[in-house]
């Protein structure tokens, strides 16, 4: 079940609405990232405050731990975790890539050692489908081959590319046909590849929108490649994709890289910076990014972003989080982390008002001003 309702064009920023069986998600939005079944070091009911509307899961390392049968006894992942609003699922892909030496890639599916125990495991887009129908999330991501930025320590050729997005394009087909085997009632979104190679990305795009799934994603980026190479790409595949149909930018990124998406038409974003620079003391802030183990914040009174409205800010200031870091309390990457969650979300807020408002051009320039003049 999805729904996709556009709301307001600014350029090509898009405000909409997306309706799933288990709620709606305005768009554009950024989806925490819970990859054993729970943002790490943040209730869901703290996420529900905020206003986290839809969250990832991770296929890969839910199949390990605690595996299916546990998930099953609660008949999916969210009683399971206790999340009571939408959940999107990966399909693997991106793990399985991750795992370097220690896997194998053929038509069939990957075979690799599991690293939570070494067990041998072999992972198909059949088998990811019906991990992600037990999961019972309701987004489910087809099964693809994340293609390298460099192999063999260099650059991955356009050919190396091709083999891989075409490659993925087939796992496409048959997750589709194991998703309607399997009478998902759930969404089945397809994943652009084609590297670094422009064509490539269009021709992925134009044969995954032959199959007419209810939504798209772009991968293959963020894997390592420069950022004015990732930019490139986003500027060049989202406003390809169908129009009336949702657009997931996966694993990025910084506050500017979400911004620079939505201007090129991304509707979902999702990554785990936000937590992960949380525990090593990184928050972002409306006027730069703040390094809490920084000396200067010893004694520092003010919040840690005075504009902003998060539980951490209005109860906390810098030199008590810089406290709580240098003495390795668990509290201070649990307060990061609903600051920057916080701050990550609300900045999709502004994003979408700027957009009704037929402002966007402006509200971008004066976020840039304010990013750029420091904490």
């Amino acid at each position: 079940m999805l729904e996709f309702q556009p709301l307001a064009i600014d350029g090509l920023a898009r405000r909409a609405r997306l309706t799933l069986r288990r709620g709606v998600v305005d768009t554009p939005q950024f989806m925490p990232v819970g990859t054993y079944g729970s943002v790490k070091g943040v209730l869901p009911a703290a996420l529900e405050q905020m206003g986290a509307q839809i969250i990832l899961g991770n296929t890969f390392h839910l199949w390990l731990r605690p595996g299916l049968d546990v998930i099953r006894a609660f008949d999916g992942l969210h009683r399971f975790e206790g999340w009571r609003r939408p959940i999107l699922t990966d399909s693997g892909g991106f793990q399985v890539w991750s795992l370097g030496a220690m896997r194998t890639i053929g038509e069939e599916g990957v075979h690799f050692a599991s690293p939570v125990n070494g067990d041998r495991l072999f992972l198909t887009p059949e088998v990811s489908m019906q991990i992600q129908t037990v999961l019972d999330s309701d987004i489910v991501m087809q099964f693809d081959e994340c293609t390298p930025y460099e192999t063999a320590g260099r650059v991955t050729r356009e050919d190396e590319a091709r083999s891989s997005m075409e490659l993925s394009l087939r796992w496409a087909q048959r997750c589709r046909a194991e998703f309607e085997r399997l009478a998902n009632p759930n969404a089945l979104f397809g994943i652009v590849q084609g590297g670094m190679y422009e064509p490539l990305r269009e021709e992925s795009l134009a044969r995954l929108a032959e199959m007419d799934l209810p939504g798209y994603a772009i991968g293959g980026v963020s894997v390592g490649e420069p950022k004015d190479d990732m930019r490139r790409i986003v500027a060049h595949t989202p406003r390809r994709l169908p129009a009336h149909k949702p657009r997931y930018l996966m694993g990025v990124g910084t506050p500017e890289d979400l911004v620079d998406g939505v201007a090129h038409g991304v509707d979902l974003f999702d990554c785990v910076m936000p937590t992960r620079n949380a525990r090593n003391g990184h928050l972002f802030t409306r006027f730069g990014d703040l390094r809490l183990r920084n000396a200067r914040y010893k004694a520092d009174t003010r919040p840690p972003d005075e504009s902003c409205a998060c539980h951490t800010c209005a109860h906390f200031s810098r030199a008590y989080l810089h406290h709580l870091d240098r003495c390795g309390e668990m509290l201070a990457p649990m307060l990061a982390s609903l600051h920057n969650l916080h701050y990550y979300l609300n900045l999709m807020r502004e994003m979408r008002s700027a957009i009704e408002q037929q402002r966007f051009a402006t509200w971008r320039a004066q976020f840039e001003a304010d990013r750029s003049r420091g904490v």
